[in-house]
């Protein structure tokens, strides 16, 4: 009865809660990691709202949140948080995805709602994809000191990376019994959206893989990549380790240490080594759990080498030069230009 009161009374809380346990969870099944960062949205938000005007969030109304609020709000990531385009966009989509469930159970709100889910998306430039050269993934690959509990560890992290291009939650999540050791080798990855997909391995990972399961006898249901307490890796903490390990590489190699490494650098290098390896970008799709083919072809575009030799098969024109005194008029050459 009192959340019944309070949603007719406008209260921001029961609605949010019905929005995240009913909609977003029951109805939509959406992945933990999504109704994760939709959660944290709200968290930011709440917090922005309180601090603007005072308000405590369960004394929030919905009416609260209007455009010129929101539009503050995402204003305020950028500048204070220092959040790029993407991420404010990212917001925004949360906030339109509740105003467009709350609209259905209170149409008092339409007219703000639609104010809302005018706000544009902030375009953005799209940066050229940086990817690791061969020797300096195998750098990267031999740096980690195998004699030691970690360092074989995070030779397992690392070939993992490269060989299935796994996104940096999917490496976290994985356990034992994700491994398929037996008929050829290969690994079950749980991917955005609930989207699962399996990849095949190659055999020195595999050899790899069981010397560490031997050292560590973990149990199927045991994560495979523990830290240091026996859980799940995070994602700071493969971050980490990558750090760790670029540090030591670049020991030997002290150009490495220009290198900007993450785990989606090492993603995207896994994409463009089997494009250039003559890979279908189809098939790479697959590989990388993609939802369609056109976000695979960044790939494409990034890779000058494709270009080159497709170049290379054309038949360069033969250009001819005009004569000393063969200069256009200036009508003629402003309209060629």
């Amino acid at each position: 009865m009192k959340a019944s009161n309070a949603r007719r009374g406008g209260l921001l809380g029961p609605v949010l809660q019905s929005y995240f346990c009913d909609y977003l969870i029951n109805q939509r099944r959406l992945s933990g990691c999504t109704v994760a960062a939709y959660r944290d949205t709200f968290k930011l938000l709440l917090a922005f709202l309180e601090r603007q005007m005072g308000l405590k969030p369960d004394d929030l109304r919905a009416q609260n949140i209007d455009a010129d609020s929101v539009l503050a709000f995402l204003d305020d990531l950028e500048r204070t948080r220092h959040n790029c385009a993407r991420s404010r966009n990212a917001r925004l989509v949360a906030i339109r995805s509740f105003f467009r469930f709350a609209t259905a159970s209170d149409p008092l709100l339409l007219p703000i709602a639609q104010r809302i889910l005018a706000i544009p998306s902030k375009r953005f430039e799209r940066r050229v994809i940086g990817y690791l050269q061969p020797s300096q993934i195998q750098a990267l690959l031999d740096a980690p000191d195998v004699s030691t509990h970690t360092g074989l560890r995070d030779r397992v992290l690392l070939t993992l990376m490269y060989n299935t291009g796994a996104r940096v939650s999917e490496l976290a999540g994985l356990r034992v019994g994700d491994l398929c050791l037996d008929t050829g080798g290969s690994v079950h990855l749980r991917g955005k959206g609930r989207k699962e997909r399996t990849v095949p391995l190659w055999r020195e990972s595999v050899r790899l893989i069981r010397r560490w399961l031997k050292k560590t006898r973990l149990t199927p249901d045991a994560p495979l990549l523990p830290n240091s307490r026996g859980r799940h890796m995070t994602r700071s903490g493969i971050e980490q380790r990558l750090g760790v390990v670029l540090e030591r590489a670049a020991k030997k190699d002290p150009a490495l240490s220009k290198l900007q490494l993450s785990p989606h650098t090492i993603r995207h290098t896994t994409a463009m080594h089997l494009l250039q390896s003559g890979v279908d970008l189809s098939v790479i799709a697959m590989w990388l759990g993609h939802e369609s083919i056109e976000t695979t072809h960044q790939y494409l575009d990034a890779d000058l080498e494709t270009k080159k030799r497709a170049l290379d098969r054309l038949h360069s024109p033969t250009v001819r030069r005009p004569g000393r005194n063969a200069q256009p008029r200036l009508v003629e050459f402003l309209r060629r230009l």
